[in-house]
């Protein structure tokens, strides 16, 4: 079963890193994307400025101001829209934010998600595409991860409110026939990335010269997914609502599929990174070399991810696969010009 677009998407998260840049996927295609974001102060509200300024130039775009934890504000957003197709992408992100400020995890990701839910069951919604994290695979250790495994082990409140996500949408599914697919991606990183992940950090401080933050000695491998990947992955999701599973069985269920129309996809890029190599990389595409601080392993931390994407690519066609060195570069690309900044000054490779 397919689904023809008439009516406008609804993007939540739109002035967010992945949201912005599927919104934009979308609007290219010359669809209707209403993209909601409550653009909160988590990391400056001046890159989501930016980001819904490049959207606001398609026809096809209208933005709203609203917060997903506001109750009120959600059901009049749907009771003026016939939205067929949702995409989550909002949500309070960061394992280590979950430390410093718990509650907002609870409000964004699990009230905020029930009141996406509601709104999803009072309009129909023929497909719910929403973001989960590899974070959910949490204490376990058995590579690669598979959606096929058990996930009941998180090491963060962040990957807790990411498999409660998976729960509800399951039972809203079961309850109501929303079809829902959860995408849980792999550490995701591109042009326009978010100030707190790793790589805008580590390129933003070897530019300044100043020492990067290495965890756990350096010891991390991390499976990378380019942003064009993640999109191309949706945009041949969206149009494909999950089938209840024939055959499903109860006394041996797989949590990756159900009797009721429900998956789970694992997006990665199927090749881990060590980090030292990953820094080492983008020390090469800024001609700068890097300044390391070695810190031990950080609370809600894990020490490796790695996807296991079989079944992204058996029912999609498609598997990630930018190589680390090409999405690093055009991220270095972007910065600078983000910036305004011409090569760097600084310590340079080698010497």
């Amino acid at each position: 079963m397919s689904i023809k677009i008439d009516n406008p998407i609804l993007v939540t998260g739109a002035a967010g890193f992945i949201g912005f840049h599927f919104a934009r996927v979308l609007l290219e295609q010359g669809l209707q994307v209403i993209g909601l974001d409550n653009l909160n102060d988590y990391y400056d509200p001046a890159l989501k400025m930016n980001r819904l300024e490049i959207l606001e130039r398609f026809p096809g775009f209208r933005f709203l101001k609203v917060d997903l934890h506001d109750r009120s504000a959600m059901e009049k957003t749907f009771g003026e829209h016939s939205f067929e197709i949702v995409v989550h992408l909002a949500a309070q992100a960061g394992v280590r934010y979950s430390l410093v400020n718990p509650h907002a995890y609870v409000e964004s990701n699990i009230s905020g998600f029930l009141n996406l839910l509601e709104g999803c069951r009072a309009v129909a919604a023929k497909h719910l595409v929403f973001a989960s994290s590899s974070s959910v695979y949490g204490a376990n250790l058995k590579m690669p991860f598979s959606v096929h495994d058990n996930v009941d082990h998180p090491v963060s409140l962040y990957a807790a409110s990411k498999k409660a996500n998976e729960l509800m949408a399951h039972t809203y599914a079961h309850l109501y026939g929303i079809p829902s697919t959860g995408l849980r991606f792999f550490t995701v990183y591109g042009p326009w990335g978010r100030p707190d992940m790793a790589l805008f950090l580590f390129t933003r401080a070897i530019i300044e010269g100043k020492p990067i933050k290495v965890f756990n000695q350096g010891c991390m491998r991390r499976d990378f997914t380019y942003i064009d990947d993640i999109t191309e992955v949706m945009r041949r999701i969206i149009v494909r609502p999950p089938k209840p599973q024939s055959g499903w069985d109860g006394r041996a269920p797989d949590p990756s599929t159900s009797f009721a129309p429900y998956r789970i996809y694992n997006v990665g890029n199927n090749q881990p990174v060590e980090l030292l190599d990953f820094i080492r990389t983008i020390e090469e595409c800024l001609g700068i070399g890097a300044k390391m601080e070695f810190l031990p392993m950080q609370p809600g931390d894990v020490r490796e991810t790695y996807a296991d994407v079989q079944e992204l690519e058996r029912d999609f066609g498609f598997r990630p696969k930018t190589p680390i060195q090409e999405g690093v570069a055009r991220f270095v690309a972007w910065y600078r010009s983000y910036h305004g900044l011409a090569h760097s000054q600084g310590t340079r490779v080698g010497e």
